[in-house]
């Protein structure tokens, strides 16, 4: 019996059929639709499935979603906005599947437990970098969900010292300063005319005085926000993916300059941020990591 994961967002639909030798070059994908969002979604997971029959569907979503419905609510997909109940249209395509929704941080963190930097690791945290921010809780060696499945949600904790605006509506959240949509936005702002995260972090290891700021900036808020974080959930590890993951001394020496000076409880001494060894298919890899797990 098959059986798939699924990607959605925030910056592209993804899919595999999760076998032991499956490899990147199996990943079929396509960039975040601007219309028909399900009927490219159905066409991915059928090219995918090619004929089979599916038993298990692990799907990671950006959130916010409501696990227990199955309904996925991303902003980067303007017709699901509002709510649309990704389970069970993919149970209309494979009517005996199980399906099973979650937050795309909650994969990223199921990745790097089973694959990645946390295999040794209890309680932790995942932050993945990209257009937005994901976040992924890890306690006692079990995925935190949450109420809705939503745990996890770090791009909006509050950082001391920023009032940008963020995409939710709010201000000073750290996805409206450290997000690569948000960095990109701050530097362009200021005269820069680059045209991606890549390209600030690449102009920045040039020597580029506002793409270097625009790191620096990040790079204090991530720091401001995973030293709050890492006293409430009393954790000793953070996994940082997406292209920050590399993005050198900019971005990690204030990240750690502000944990040094915020995270001073007597229990966050080991409190250390550490690069994700597994990279880009991270949400992908978890979701089919929560598929293997499902009762067919």
């Amino acid at each position: 019996m098959t059986v798939l994961a699924l990607e959605i967002g925030p910056t592209r639909f993804a899919a595999i059929e999760v076998v032991d030798d499956v490899g990147v070059e199996d990943i079929r994908q396509i960039p975040m639709p601007a219309n028909r969002a399900w009927d490219r979604c159905r066409e991915l997971l059928l090219e995918v499935a090619a004929g089979a029959e599916v038993a298990r569907v692990g799907v990671a979503s950006a959130g916010p979603i409501d696990m227990a419905a199955g309904v996925v609510a991303p902003p980067q997909v303007a017709e699901w906005s509002a709510g649309f109940p990704l389970r069970d249209k993919i149970k209309s395509v494979f009517p005996s599947a199980v399906v099973q929704v979650a937050l795309d941080g909650a994969c990223q963190a199921l990745a790097e437990r089973n694959f990645g930097a946390l295999r040794e690791c209890q309680d932790a945290l995942t932050i993945t970098v990209t257009d937005s921010i994901a976040g992924g809780v890890t306690l006692g060696g079990f995925s935190v969900v949450g109420r809705t499945g939503n745990a996890g949600h770090i791009g909006h904790v509050l950082v001391p010292g920023f009032d940008d605006r963020c995409v939710c509506g709010g201000t000073g959240c750290l996805e409206a300063v450290a997000s690569g949509a948000s960095i990109l936005r701050w530097a362009r702002a200021r005269g820069w005319s680059g045209d991606s995260l890549e390209d600030v972090i690449g102009a920045a290891e040039a020597g580029e005085e506002v793409p270097a700021e625009a790191l620096r900036r990040a790079g204090t808020a991530l720091g401001r926000a995973i030293s709050s974080v890492a006293a409430l959930l009393d954790i000793d590890v953070v996994v940082i993916n997406g292209p920050l993951a590399t993005a050198g001394n900019n971005l990690w020496k204030p990240m750690n300059s502000e944990m040094a000076t915020h995270a001073r409880l007597s229990y966050l001494p080991g409190l250390r941020v550490v690069p994700s060894q597994v990279g880009d298919v991270a949400t992908l890899a978890g979701a089919g990591v929560m598929a293997l797990a499902l009762s067919a």
